[in-house]
């Protein structure tokens, strides 16, 4: 599976979405890091070395899990989440992300371009409303 193919889609859908791909090149071929609004959107093609498969995933950072008040953070994050449409919240170390992931095999454009704005949109949204509900609106510590 030849990844660069994946790679120029990526590039054409950030360009429709008015950016230039070129400024959001990550470190290693397959990465970019864009922003919608206030959240930061992660994107990575790749191959597993154990895997015939390669993925497309989008992922954004949206809020550090708070320090109290847990439970009633989980249980939110939960219900947010039973309402979102093919993505979801995902919890890494002490961060909620929104994150969704799929085999590149079938993908188009179109579909990468959905999926990159409805990661931006929902991370967007949601990183304001639990900054405000759970820091007072004012930033969390920023991820290390």
């Amino acid at each position: 599976m030849e990844l660069e193919a994946y790679y120029k889609m990526v590039d054409n859908c950030i360009s429709k979405l008015g950016v230039n791909p070129n400024d959001c090149r990550g470190e290693k071929p397959g990465q970019w890091d864009l922003k919608k609004g206030s959240a930061s959107v992660w994107i990575d093609v790749f191959k597993n070395e154990n895997s015939f498969s390669g993925y497309f995933q989008c992922v954004a950072p949206v809020v550090q899990v708070p320090a109290t008040l847990t439970k009633e953070f989980y249980e939110e994050v939960l219900e947010k989440n039973h309402t979102l449409y093919a993505t979801a919240m995902t919890k890494f170390k002490d961060w909620i992300y929104m994150k969704t992931i799929r085999e590149l095999d079938g993908i188009d454009e179109d579909e990468m371009t959905a999926l990159i704005n409805r990661v931006g949109n929902y991370a967007d949204d949601l990183d304001d409303y639990f900054k405000n509900k759970y820091f007072g609106g004012s930033n969390p510590p920023k991820q290390g």
